[in-house]
């Protein structure tokens, strides 16, 4: 079996016990943002599978728009991070 070198860890455990590992994260260079991407994304950065300037990196994200999904996905939930929600969970 051959498994491909990568820097950081190759899985981590989330709170509620599921394991999540580098193939969970979409592939770099991603340009449709669906909710369980944006999720998948999150979750990576805050278990510490990915670090957040990697992932800015390597998805093309600036700052304040990575920030807006950690604090949608904080205030809200994954339900959030859907566009067709954005009216209702969007912050005055």
């Amino acid at each position: 079996m051959f498994l491909k070198k990568v820097a950081g860890l190759r899985t981590t455990k989330t709170a509620s016990g599921e394991v999540m590992t580098q193939a969970d994260l979409p592939p770099a260079g991603t340009s449709r943002w669906v909710a369980s991407r944006k999720a998948a994304v999150v979750r990576g950065v805050v278990y510490g599978l990915i670090s957040y300037d990697e992932a800015l990196a390597r998805y093309g994200l600036s700052d304040e728009e990575f920030q807006e999904w950690i604090s949608a996905v904080a205030l809200h939930g994954v339900d959030a991070l859907k566009t067709t929600n954005l009216q209702k969970y969007r912050q005055s």
